[in-house]
């Protein structure tokens, strides 16, 4: 993935920094406690930081350490191979990729020019014109980054006519609920949004059951109310859309939000239905807060 705007520094947790990471992978059962001894006599001999130390021994491996790491900075992802997740969510399984450094990249810059503190300002749709730009995959993505940032984030899929094998819900794996389909018909509320095991501070709103009239329940007064309740709740407030370019859906949702991020997919997007797509949203009034370009 690569975006149009330049990265700049990110926010960082604060450290807890009671364990040392050695105590963390015996805790863990990734390290014995005689080769912990190992690491820290050759740590002191060699003046070597523990994990190079660690791993000029062999007895540890670079993803052992950033384990260790990531409990000691509060920083929530999922290890390589496993399960719970789609494998499409990198952000959980390789965070410390290259795509996981942009992704916080893009964070960062939806932090500077619009996500902040005021109520207002915290729900943001993102957007494509059409349906294989892996705008979900985006938002998704996002999602997990700014949850691990520590802030409190909800994801609402609001695209209710996706195929459900590529949904929110298929990504995330959740169980069934009556999603946001079931709240806009009067059958629910925010309260069953899903937390995501594993990624503390995140939670999804699923689309839920397919609707005859998605775009007139996008329009009910009762989605902008439960927007307005969302910024409350949470800090972050992502909105899943289905294709611009085949439905008016995402174009209501967006006017909702207030804000859009656009994406777009290298060899796959054509320039004039994104650039119609932006123009359309500036002249409603919609505030488009960038771009990305997905090359994945």
């Amino acid at each position: 993935m690569s975006t149009p705007f330049p990265p700049i520094g990110t926010g960082a947790s604060v450290a807890n920094n009671s364990r040392s990471i050695g105590d963390i992978l015996v805790a863990t059962g990734r390290l014995s406690a005689p080769n912990l001894q190992r690491i820290l006599a050759a740590q002191a001999k060699d003046k070597l930081a523990f994990g190079d130390a660690a791993l000029a021994l062999k007895l540890l491996t670079k993803a052992d350490i950033d384990f260790a790491l990531s409990k000691q900075f509060n920083y929530a992802y999922l290890q390589e191979g496993g399960t719970s997740l789609s494998s499409d969510l990198v952000a959980a399984y390789k965070p410390f990729s290259a795509v996981g450094e942009n992704l916080r990249a893009v964070r960062s810059q939806l932090m500077l020019r619009w996500l902040n503190d005021q109520p207002a300002h915290r729900v943001l749709a993102v957007v494509s014109p059409g349906s294989q730009d892996g705008r979900s995959f985006i938002t998704a993505n996002l999602a997990i980054v700014f949850a691990q940032q520590g802030q409190r984030t909800l994801l609402i899929d609001a695209d209710l006519r996706a195929n459900p094998e590529r949904s929110q819900q298929a990504l995330f794996k959740l169980g069934r609920s009556p999603g946001l389909s079931g709240i806009l018909s009067d059958r629910g509320s925010l309260e069953t949004a899903q937390a995501v095991p594993g990624i503390p501070s995140l939670t999804v709103l699923a689309a839920g059951a397919a609707a005859p009239n998605p775009q007139e329940l996008l329009g009910r007064a009762g989605f902008g109310e439960l927007l307005a309740q969302a910024a409350v709740q949470y800090d972050v407030v992502l909105i899943d859309t289905p294709a611009a370019a085949a439905v008016a859906d995402a174009e209501i949702i967006a006017s909702r939000a207030g804000a859009a991020l656009l994406v777009t997919r290298k060899n796959q997007s054509l320039l004039p239905a994104a650039t119609s797509l932006a123009r359309s949203f500036r002249d409603g009034g919609i505030t488009l807060v960038g771009s990305v370009l997905n090359d994945a």
